[in-house]
């Protein structure tokens, strides 16, 4: 099936309805149970993280009748929802609220991720920044853009390349292996920057923009990195695992480096785990 760019226009109609009626009312807002821990005290989920998720779901199946729906909560309750990501005709990954911990601590920092795929290829991505009201958006082979909701538009593009020691970059290592974890936040001063927004959605904003260099991510999950990556590639970037294997959205192990090129990857992935 063909994936439009109405089509993405309507899923970002969804995530900026349903930010707007659970997800910003709750925002600075939540009571001590309505904030509740997954793994660790760093991973956490919110009653918006849950009502959002439910009211996207509902409104992307209305839109697209028969699609698989897979958001980060659901699959925290039945991971083999995952399973069906290569297969469906049409699938969409959300992310209710990335950076819940962001959201959960009063700063705004955070945002909504969806993103399509058609026999598991990405064909669109979106996300919203609920905060300044815009999306970042791609449809795979039509480029990217920042689109506005009166409908002005702007195109999306990654920087230019800069040797190693200009580079800056979102680094989030905490799912490192342990043995890996010294190496490379030893290697991190070759680097020009290198910060933790700790949210993948702002992180896949500021690079496909071109206001960061590379994002360095322990975690795969598909939800924080299948929309992002769309973007990225659409605004000229490469993405690679570690080992230099492509970036799919079935993948579920082996980190990732985005960068403006694939000799920017390389300078990086070198710099930050020579081992790999």
């Amino acid at each position: 099936m063909t994936f439009t760019r109405a089509d993405a226009l309507a899923v970002a109609e969804i995530l900026r309805a349903t930010a707007q009626a659970e997800i910003l009312p709750r925002f600075r807002n939540l009571s001590a149970d309505a904030i509740r821990t997954k793994s660790s005290q760093l991973d956490l989920v919110t009653d918006a993280d849950e009502a959002a998720e439910r009211v996207i779901e509902a409104e992307l199946l209305r839109r697209f009748p028969g699609a698989l729906v897979v958001g980060e909560e659901g699959v925290s309750r039945d991971a083999s929802l995952l399973d069906g990501l290569g297969q469906a005709e049409l699938a969409f990954i959300l992310d209710p609220v990335d950076g819940t911990l962001n959201f959960a601590s009063g700063l705004p920092l955070f945002g909504v991720m969806a993103a399509a795929l058609v026999k598991g290829e990405i064909v669109c991505g979106v996300i919203l920044d609920p905060i300044s009201d815009d999306w970042s958006m791609a449809v795979r082979g039509e480029g990217a853009w920042v689109q506005r909701p009166d409908g002005s538009a702007s195109p999306l593009q990654v920087a230019s390349k800069v040797p190693l020691s200009q580079m800056a970059g979102n680094v989030s290592w905490r799912y490192l292996p342990e043995n890996l974890r010294p190496v490379v936040t030893g290697n991190l001063p070759k680097v020009a920057m290198a910060a933790d927004l700790r949210c993948a959605a702002h992180t896949y904003r500021l690079t496909a923009a071109g206001y960061l260099h590379f994002s360095f991510s322990s975690s795969v999950m598909p939800w924080d990195h299948a929309a992002g990556w769309l973007i990225h590639r659409e605004a000229g970037g490469y993405t690679a695992h570690f080992d230099g294997s492509p970036y799919r959205p079935v993948n579920r192990g082996g980190g990732l480096i985005s960068a403006p090129d694939e000799e920017s990857w390389q300078a990086l992935r070198d710099a930050l785990l020579p081992q790999a």
